[in-house]
């Protein structure tokens, strides 16, 4: 099966996943998504023969619209989602001001954004369209996440690589999923890490 096809098929199963999908399709914000391990943790418990758990940590939604940088914004959003659906830690950031906070170069998009996320299967993003279907935005690709490569991405492969790895410790994931291997060096050469 594509791997766009198993992504869709995952979500669309997972009656908390698809609610918090229309919920956020109901915002009719610009270039807005939801993203991260809502996505990466629901495809590798599925992968690796798990229940599909419920999100772990926050609920990343992400949206782009330069003419609404400011945080308070966000802030009203995310009441808007608690008050809906206040079993989920939500947590909404326009893309168009993140690039302060990570000392990058000005994001043009939600895409663009996500290439400078920490793991290539953390850059993923799914919204329903206006027809009803689940629509995937995976810039860094999705071989990755359904292959098992933790790999860093693109501006974490250096200067950055220790924040990587701290992730990688921290948020349990070669406990959690044992198929799991890093793959750090340019070469593509991965680890399994025990």
């Amino acid at each position: 099966m594509e791997s766009v096809a198993i992504i869709q098929k995952v979500l669309g199963a997972d009656r908390l996943r698809r609610e918090a999908l229309e919920l956020v399709a109901e915002l009719d914000l610009p270039d807005c998504w939801i993203a991260a391990g809502f996505i990466r943790d629901a495809v590798w418990d599925h992968l690796h023969n798990h229940p599909i758990n419920e999100p772990q940590g926050d609920v990343d939604v992400v949206w782009f619209c330069e003419d609404s940088p400011d945080a308070d914004g966000d802030r009203q959003i995310e009441h808007l989602l608690f008050a809906r659906m206040p079993n989920l830690d939500w947590s909404v950031k326009n893309q168009a001001r993140m690039h302060r906070r990570n000392a990058d170069r000005p994001y043009k998009s939600v895409a663009d954004a996500m290439k400078c996320w920490p793991e290539t299967a953390t850059a993923i993003a799914a919204r329903i369209d206006r027809g009803g279907s689940i629509e995937i935005n995976a810039p860094l690709g999705l071989d990755d996440l359904i292959t098992f490569q933790l790999r860093p991405g693109p501006r974490f492969r250096e200067g950055k690589l220790p924040i990587f790895f701290e992730r990688v410790s921290t948020k349990y994931w070669i406990k959690r999923y044992p198929k799991l291997e890093i793959a750090v060096s340019d070469s593509g050469a991965s680890s399994r890490s025990d």
